[in-house]
Parts: C-alpha cells; sequence; structure tokens
C-alpha cells in the first residue's frame, strides 16, 4: 500500500512539474521563428513563380522588398553578439538590397538574383541551426 502511494505520489509531482516546464517553454519569444517563416513564405513565392515559369515583375518586386524589409530584423529580434552571425546577416541583406535593386523581371533573372540570398541563407543556418 504504502509502495502505491509513493508511486501515485511521484506521478503527481511529475505531471505538475511537467506542465510548469511546458509554459515556460511556450513563453519563449516566438519572433526568430516568425522572422524565419516569413523569409521562407517569400522565398518560397518567389521559388514557386520560378519553377512554374510564371514570374510577374511586380509580384517579385514585392516579395523581394518584403524579403529585404525582414531580413532588417534578423539580427535584432535574435540578439546574438556574435560577430559571425552579424556579418552573415549583414551579408544577407547586401544580397537582398542587390536583388531589388536589379528589379528582375524575368525567371532568369530572377534565378540569378536570388541564387546569393539562397546561398547566405544557407550558409548561416548550417552554422547556426
Amino acid at each position: 500500500m504504502r509502495v502505491a502511494l509513493m508511486i501515485l505520489l511521484g506521478l503527481v509531482i511529475g505531471s505538475i512539474g511537467t506542465a510548469n516546464v511546458m509554459n515556460v517553454l511556450s513563453e519563449r519569444n516566438p519572433m526568430p521563428k516568425a522572422v524565419m517563416h516569413t523569409m521562407g513564405y517569400h522565398m518560397g513565392e518567389l521559388t514557386g513563380a520560378i519553377k512554374v515559369n510564371q514570374c510577374d515583375a511586380v509580384k517579385i518586386q514585392r516579395h523581394l522588398a518584403r524579403l529585404e524589409s525582414t531580413a532588417t530584423d534578423i539580427t535584432p529580434v535574435f540578439g546574438m553578439d556574435d560577430k559571425d552571425f552579424t556579418d552573415h546577416a549583414n551579408q544577407l541583406r547586401d544580397h537582398l538590397r542587390q536583388a531589388v535593386q536589379a528589379a528582375p523581371t524575368t525567371c532568369a533573372a530572377l534565378a540569378a538574383a536570388i541564387k546569393l540570398v539562397n546561398d547566405s541563407c544557407k550558409s548561416c543556418h548550417q552554422k547556426y541551426r
């Protein structure tokens, strides 16, 4: 009987502890994930346009501008005081600025413009993901 009560007490304490830990984990900052999801959405739209060969210049420019705007949030949102991380983020912003300024109007031009952006994303994700 005593053993059964101890097991029951252990289960109750364990479930309360698990609930507290889950609450703390759910309260973490959602912004880094939101920034990456937003950037992923816009990159997905651009790569999807290339795949179906329907590259509307207005839509391309809108997605590139949104990517450039969102990329400015990477360093402050992640809050990493690491020079290499900051360099990766700056490189991404530079490539996006170049892509916006190039204003690609064809799928071939878009593919060339976002190749450097993709490479910047991959290099950072390989190191920090």
